[in-house]
């Protein structure tokens, strides 16, 4: 597989299995849905219903959660390509717009693969193409010896 090659719904499955809890209770709840998986471009949908804040708008936290979601994906294929595994260490989000209604697309692109760190760039999108959410995560590519079972 280069870097650009997205995986296949089954691989997408089996690179997911290989995590102790899947894609995670929280995804699963939120209703976020992997569609394109590469190290090179991580997208996934999530509707808004279900995700909202008291105001009936996207809340802003199930943004951020959806963008550490999507470069997390991208920074583990990454450091798996390396023989390590990618822990969370930095995200930020700004938030441009509203979303009330539909479904809510990210997208994240590498800002940044080196040896012992990724970063990515997440662009969240209403359907109609509109930014609602720009987001950046930094992982940590560490030896997976460092992860307790």
């Amino acid at each position: 597989m280069t870097d650009s090659t997205p995986l296949s719904s089954d691989a997408i499955d089996t690179y997911l299995s290989a995590f102790p809890h899947g894609m995670g209770g929280l995804n699963d709840k939120m209703g976020v849905v992997l569609t394109e998986v590469s190290i090179d471009r991580v997208v996934a949908t999530m509707p808004v219903e279900g995700n909202t804040q008291p105001y009936g708008l996207l809340h802003g936290g199930a943004s951020i959660a959806l963008a550490e979601t999507l470069g997390s994906v991208g920074s583990g294929l990454h450091a798996q390509s390396l023989g390590k595994l990618a822990v969370g260490v930095d995200i930020n989000a700004t938030h441009h717009r509203a979303a009330t209604s539909g479904i809510v697309t990210g997208v994240a692109t590498p800002a940044h693969l080196g040896r012992t760190s990724a970063t990515y760039e997440i662009v969240i999108s209403d359907e109609r193409g509109k930014r609602i959410c720009t987001s950046r995560i930094t992982c940590a590519l560490i030896d997976p010896q460092r992860i307790g079972g």
